[in-house]
């Protein structure tokens, strides 16, 4: 069932056809100079694996930097405002990111904004020109409404990829095609940035199954493990640094014996404590979250696991078995 809300366009406060939000002579927000990065988005970014791994190359390529990465997804959100009949087996409606927006914005100011939206909006239905609208006029209010909080650089993702159990990338995905395209289209549109992570994984996924008739990114169809989220950040990395050499640094992000491996372990656990504590701060909707801790406990936790990283950084400068740790692999990052 679609949620009913009153004069969408008027509340929103945007016009859907208008051009030249971005401005293409301005050089970007340099990543480096950020205080504050926030991603945005639904049950994907919320598991928060590549969200983790662009932290752990942030702080790869800047070891001194106070750059706070905050991940605020919200499994089951939308951009639409829509939400299928028997949601969650009708126990809630899905979340709206605009319910919360305002009050994400004002409390945490951040400088950049990292969002993927469009897996959940197009509601796992047949394509449809009225809920393709519906995410056309949500993505056009989220630029908007940022740019007006005074967020200094806004990226959009487009969708992941979804694998229907029978019709394979045949299904719901050929939605998300178009919900991808559309976004990517925005790049020469409207001027935004625009990280395209739909179609290489639709690539990756149709070159496995080659060899591999049964391979799946997302079990479910819907959700990528690890292997899907390292592929996410496989993109996302380079678009904020083309030298850098992300799939040998991914790679031992998760070999499980490497200083980076470490590393990722223990941005691992902060992220799960800083998520959870600003999600229940700034407020949400969605049923069946954890609480999280007061934002006081959850800086003294932050506090505690940073200095793990600080000794594991020094540690790693002394130990000649962790070469990698060196950085020799790893230009000095260059902002897009």
């Amino acid at each position: 069932m679609n949620r009913i809300y009153i004069v969408f366009l008027l509340c929103l406060g945007f016009a859907v056809e208008g051009h030249g939000e971005g401005h293409p002579s301005e050089p970007p927000f340099p990543i480096r100079d950020a205080k504050r990065i926030l991603f945005l988005g639904n049950s994907i970014t919320y598991a928060g694996h590549y969200v983790t791994l662009f932290e752990s190359f942030l702080i790869t390529a800047f070891p001194s930097s106070e750059i706070e990465t905050i991940n605020l997804g919200l499994p089951s959100e939308t951009v639409s405002g829509l939400s299928e009949d028997g949601h969650a087996e009708g126990a809630f409606v899905r979340p709206w990111l605009f319910s919360r927006l305002d009050n994400v914005t004002e409390r945490i100011k951040p400088d950049v904004v990292i969002a993927c939206y469009g897996m959940n909006d197009g509601i796992y239905q047949p394509f449809s020109e009225s809920n393709f609208q519906r995410y056309k006029e949500g993505m056009v209010s989220l630029y908007a409404k940022l740019k007006a909080a005074e967020v200094k650089r806004v990226v959009f993702i487009t969708p992941s990829v979804h694998e229907d159990p029978i019709l394979g990338l045949k299904g719901y995905n050929l939605v998300l095609n178009r919900y991808a395209q559309w976004l990517i289209d925005q790049r020469t549109e409207r001027n935004w940035e625009v990280i395209d992570i739909h179609f290489p994984m639709q690539d990756y996924l149709t070159a496995k199954k080659t060899l591999e008739p049964d391979f799946k990114l997302a079990e479910d169809g819907i959700h990528p493990g690890l292997e899907g989220h390292r592929l996410i950040a496989e993109y996302i990395i380079p678009y904020f640094d083309d030298k850098f050499a992300s799939k040998d640094f991914l790679s031992a992000c998760l070999d499980n014996t490497s200083y980076y491996a470490h590393l990722y372990k223990l941005l691992e656990e902060r992220q799960e404590i800083v998520k959870n504590a600003w999600l229940t701060y700034t407020g949400h909707n969605r049923p069946g979250l954890p609480v999280g801790l007061p934002l006081d406990k959850a800086k003294k936790e932050s506090i505690r696991i940073q200095n793990k990283i600080q000794k594991l950084q020094k540690t790693s400068i002394k130990r000649s078995n962790y070469e990698i740790s060196d950085h020799h692999l790893f230009t000095p990052l260059t902002t897009h």
